[in-house]
């Protein structure tokens, strides 16, 4: 339940630290609501760190993907 009323939601996370940094609306309960089916909400915090500054990670390395980038 959130202010806005009942929604299915789903954790967005990072894929190199494994911290949650978000979620994503899968479904929304109240027909005022449908509009937020499919959209994500990133917390700045979680993303930026807490003193403002940006996380950086090594361009070297690959952090992610779809499961299609394996094959």
């Amino acid at each position: 339940m959130m202010m806005t009323g009942l929604h299915t939601v789903a954790d967005i996370f990072c894929v190199v630290c494994g911290s949650i940094v978000g979620w994503k609306y899968e479904l929304a309960h109240e027909k005022n609501q449908k509009y937020k089916e499919g959209k994500s909400v990133l917390e700045r915090y979680k993303v930026s760190g807490p003193d403002g500054s940006n996380y950086w990670i090594s361009h070297g390395r690959h952090v992610g993907g779809s499961d299609a980038d394996d094959v």
